[in-house]
């Protein structure tokens, strides 16, 4: 139960100074409760204030309050707590004058003119964007009446302009008729969309507000860019527009949150007394979000301080406005580039008509576009490495001294020799041909050597992310014998159009480990790129047993391309392993031979090494 008026009654025991009669507050608290119950918008919240009155007014001990001003901040208190609403306010106004809204008088052109100039600000902007300030939200009937003037001197004028933003930073009263009569200028003629619904305590109603079929001139439509800018000072209808704008996913709100205000307030005098009660007597329900921004107020897409709220605007603006251009070039480094060719030229389509259905339309920044191009990408092929990407130099070469290269080494790779002379070998990235070359003495002499002479092999890639595939056919020659020359893969490259045969090498740093001796190459979901070439390899020519989970499903080595002169870079695979059966291993990964959790491979092989070696004794 609600302890409003237990605590009203528990701290009107003030002191000895002009004190109230007890019956006057008791009157006091009956109306405060009866306006309150049949006015207050949301009559869930009030259960249990009836007793809450019955306990508080016949509680003989209390009921006194030394002033006014104190009785009317208890109340308030006490009120607010029940139904946990700021806005539920008892004030002591004995100079009180009830505000009339304002009405607008008949007015020669001339003057009505002048009014609505003053009232609406109006600019174009650079790049054809128009800008529209209104601090009074019309109501529909006043915007009638003053239609044609709005028009000419308003509404003509942004109809032509590229894109809007509308300004409510400064917009803290309007008429709840208004809504649906501005949002409607943002949508189609049909269908008509429910936009709002507004539930009337006092008449007990409940109003659904549609986008309206008709209306004077002609709309702004759906397609050109709408950015509304808000402030902790949009309050109330204002409050109202930008949420349904932002939810019909029609605007792009830019600025602070906003106030939290309310649909409708109304101010009611207590008896015959000059207290007053204010109390919210109508709220407003989202349809799409069964929400409200009432109390809380609406959080904004891009939370900006307000003085910043123009310039971000007029920034997402010129965004979208290259968006077209950069989706097009986009789709046709994807046909031209792409590994597998018909993916390429499917996803260039798809992608051309997602940019067509308005589903960039939205985009806020070059960051917002980059994470929803990657996620389309991603899902028209696939391939989680075709995506936008950052355009990262590489590191300058480094003069390392042979002793810093030992070091390197060290924490790049790991051995270990097992029980029964088995080998174990982990790295956890393959570096490039030209690179290892050059340092190929130090490996072989500092990691190779140490398992090059064991009678089994364990290749460790469950941690290994990849990188450049150019020292693949130099990793797989040292299981190999040096006899005979094997066809280990051919790779299509689809920008040259050309296919190169991925053969063992003649010559090596250091000895073979040799076809006969037995290997086993552990796998991971993490296993990628690189790695998965090296185990497909393996597996294909039946040189290697894999123990572990299904690979990555990465791609080879993608390239960077520039989307022109947008800031945009593309990560494109542009090889893949030339099979006649569609993709080798790309996008599906590499299934083990034996599968087990990737925690449990290394176990798993050491098992059937030893069992095997037992075997042979």
């Amino acid at each position: 139960m609600a302890k409003t008026f237990i605590l009203v009654a528990s701290l009107l025991v003030l002191g000895n100074v002009s004190f109230m009669h007890a019956s006057f507050s008791t009157g006091l608290i009956t109306d405060l409760a009866k306006i309150v119950m049949d006015n207050y918008c949301s009559p869930e919240k009030l259960v249990g204030m009836k007793e809450d009155i019955e306990a508080a007014t016949s509680n003989t001990e209390v009921l006194n309050i030394p002033d006014a001003e104190s009785l009317a901040n208890v109340l308030s208190s006490g009120v607010q707590t029940t139904v946990s609403d700021p806005r539920l306010k008892v004030s002591y106004e004995p100079n009180y004058v009830p505000v009339v809204p304002p009405q607008l008088p008949p007015l020669p052109p001339e003057q009505l003119v002048a009014v609505l100039q003053t009232s609406i600000k109006l600019d174009i902007l650079e790049g054809n964007i128009g800008y529209m300030r209104i601090d009074h939200i019309l109501g529909e009937e006043v915007a009638e009446k003053v239609g044609p003037l709005l028009l000419e001197l308003v509404w003509n004028k942004i109809l032509s302009t590229s894109a809007l933003i509308f300004d409510l930073r400064y917009t803290g009263t309007g008429d709840v008729s208004g809504i649906p009569y501005i949002v409607s200028y943002f949508t189609e003629v049909e269908p008509l969309i429910h936009i709002d619904t507004i539930y009337d305590r006092p008449s007990n109603s409940t109003t659904k507000l549609f986008s309206m079929p008709a209306l004077l001139g002609e709309r702004y439509g759906v397609i050109k860019p709408l950015v509304v800018l808000t402030s902790k000072n949009t309050k109330g209808i204002a409050e109202d527009v930008a949420y349904c704008l932002q939810n019909l996913k029609r605007a792009t709100v830019v600025g602070e949150k906003t106030a939290g205000g309310s649909v409708k307030v109304d101010k009611f005098k207590l008896g015959d007394t000059d207290f007053y009660v204010t109390v919210p007597t109508a709220k407003s329900i989202n349809p799409i979000t069964g929400s409200t921004w009432e109390v809380t107020g609406m959080t904004p897409d891009v939370e900006v301080n307000a003085e910043d709220a123009l310039a971000t605007a007029i920034k997402i603006i010129n965004l979208r406005a290259q968006v077209p251009a950069i989706i097009e070039e986009t789709a046709t480094l994807i046909a031209n580039n792409y590994a597998f060719e018909n993916i390429g030229a499917d996803v260039a389509e798809k992608l051309k008509e997602l940019q067509a259905n308005g589903e960039y339309s939205m985009v806020i920044s070059k960051s917002s576009l980059e994470t929803k191009l990657s996620a389309d990408l991603k899902t028209l092929s696939g391939d989680k490495s075709l995506k936008a990407d950052s355009n990262i130099p590489p590191l300058p070469p480094v003069d390392y001294s042979p002793e810093m290269y030992i070091e390197l080494i060290k924490v790049s790779f790991h051995t270990d020799l097992l029980e029964n002379n088995i080998g174990y070998l982990r790295f956890d990235m393959f570096g490039d041909f030209e690179e290892v070359k050059a340092i190929a003495q130090i490996i072989v002499e500092h990691v190779w050597n140490k398992v090059l002479n064991t009678d089994a092999l364990i290749v460790d890639l469950r941690n290994n992310i990849g990188g450049p595939t150019t020292a693949i056919a130099g990793f797989c020659s040292y299981f190999f014998d040096a006899d005979k020359q094997i066809l280990l893969d051919k790779l299509y490259d689809r920008p040259s159009g050309t296919t190169t045969e991925l053969l063992t090498l003649p010559e090596l740093t250091g000895e073979r480990y040799g076809s006969k001796k037995s290997l086993i190459i552990l796998t991971s979901k993490v296993t990628a790129s690189a790695a998965e070439e090296f185990v497909y390899i393996m597996k294909k020519l039946g040189r290697a047993m894999i123990i572990g989970e299904t690979t990555a499903g990465a791609s080879h080595p993608p390239k960077i391309f520039p989307v022109g002169d947008s800031g945009v870079f593309l990560s494109i695979p542009t090889v893949h392993s030339d099979t006649t059966a569609g993709p080798a291993w790309e996008g599906a990964g590499i299934a083990p031979h034996i599968p087990v959790p990737a925690d449990a491979a290394l176990e798993t092989a050491k098992g059937i090494l030893n069992k095997h070696f037992a075997g042979q004794q």
